[in-house]
């Protein structure tokens, strides 16, 4: 009997990996499904499983490839990936590696732009409260767009048929490729870094989702919604939208239509200056003209024809007023002197000096008044005050109650 052969775990899983790999149907295969149990690690590889109706599959996407993805994967999303099959050793599993990865039915630079479009909204970078108004005539405004492209010429015309004298500042940037959204942003902060710009045209002429897509990042958005100077998209055709569009203070449709917003037309603003000033010359006649009937209506009123007419009717009310309060006053003081004197001979009634006269005496110790008999002892000294004079006795006595009547 022969001796049967005894593998490693090891051994048959690198068997079976070799087998998948030589496969070719496997090294590169594309494969949809709907994506579940989605992990996005902090190392930047993305892990998820591909389902449908009967089976799963483990899948991951590397960083390097993950990086270039336009959305973001979310559970629950029906995708296309493309990559090749072999075996995670470690696990024992065979999985998906995937290189590719497309939405199925939406292309994904459209799911970016609604994904991207909804986290700003939820922000409130699209908020009209934030955006900034646009000057009524600026004097000077900024251009921000390709200078060999059409839409700085579309602009420069229009200013210059507009309203000649106007200062135009290009600050060059890439409007399309890879690069573009940094030089985009870049251009951006120089522009903010002049004082004397007082508005900003970000422009571009028409083209593809992806020729636009550069104005669809993140990064180009959020320097728009810094900027301290408004700023006024005019990207691509009147159908085009762009996520600039949304945070821009103001939409254009067009780089023409954004010049037309910004620069008004000269000879209009001078003939509505015309129109103010006819209309302040009107105003100014009126008001001459009911100021002077008003003063013809004074000249001819009683206080300037006849002023002793009005005059005396003040004069004789000032004498009446003189003789009631000449009145007034002789009252008050008859009343008080009458008042006075009924308070001065109640206090005649009441005072020492009179009791004294009626045969009356004050006896007293030591500056204090005597009231009782109990306040001096038998040998005390005492002095008694009379009408005329006063009296230094002895009390060789002393009884309670009235003894002041001869015995």
């Amino acid at each position: 009997m022969l001796e049967q052969k005894i593998y490693s775990v090891g051994e048959v899983t690198k068997y079976i990996k070799k087998l998948l790999e030589r496969d070719i149907n496997l090294a590169n295969i594309w494969i949809k499904g709907e994506i579940s149990n989605f992990k996005y690690h902090p190392s930047g590889h993305m892990y998820f499983t591909l389902k449908d109706s009967t089976a799963c599959l483990k899948c991951v996407m590397f960083r390097s490839r993950a990086k270039n993805l336009l959305f973001q994967p979310e559970n629950g999303m029906e995708v296309i990936a493309g990559g090749y099959v072999s075996v995670y050793e470690p696990a024992g599993q065979y999985q998906l590696y995937v290189e590719v990865l497309e939405p199925s039915g939406v292309g994904s630079l459209h799911i970016a732009f609604e994904q991207l479009k909804e986290k700003l909204k939820a922000e409130g970078l699209f908020d009209e409260k934030r955006k900034k108004p646009l000057p009524k005539v600026p004097q000077t405004i900024g251009v921000i767009t390709s200078p060999s492209g059409a839409a700085i010429r579309d602009v420069l015309n229009i200013v210059n048929r507009r309203f000649p004298g106007i200062k135009v500042g290009i600050v060059p940037t890439l409007v399309q490729g890879e690069e573009a959204p940094i030089s985009i942003v870049k251009a951006l902060e120089i522009a903010n870094r002049y004082e004397d710009l007082e508005v900003i045209l970000l422009v571009r002429g028409g083209g593809s989702l992806e020729e636009l897509w550069a104005f669809n990042t993140e990064m180009v958005a959020r320097a728009i919604a810094a900027s301290r100077i408004p700023i006024v998209t005019g990207i691509g055709h009147e159908t085009d939208f762009t996520i600039a569009d949304f945070v821009a203070d103001v939409r254009a449709p067009t780089p023409s239509a954004a010049a037309e917003l910004v620069v008004p037309v000269k000879e209009e603003i001078l003939e509505h200056i015309k129109r103010l000033k006819r209309a302040l010359y009107l105003a100014m006649e009126k008001q001459h003209e009911t100021k002077r009937a008003k003063l013809e209506l004074l000249k001819s009123s009683k206080i300037f024809s006849k002023p002793e007419t009005v005059l005396g009717d003040y004069w004789q009310g000032l004498d009446v007023l003189y003789r009631r309060l000449k009145d007034s006053t002789h009252k008050v003081l008859v009343k008080s002197k009458q008042d006075f004197l009924a308070v001065s001979a109640k206090l005649d009634t009441l005072s020492p000096v009179r009791i004294l006269a009626r045969g009356f005496s004050i006896c007293m110790k030591e500056d204090e008044i005597i009231k009782d008999y109990r306040e001096v002892e038998i040998g005390d000294r005492v002095e008694i005050i009379l009408r005329k004079g006063s009296l230094n006795c002895e009390v060789v006595d002393k009884r309670g109650g009235l003894s002041w009547k001869k015995k």
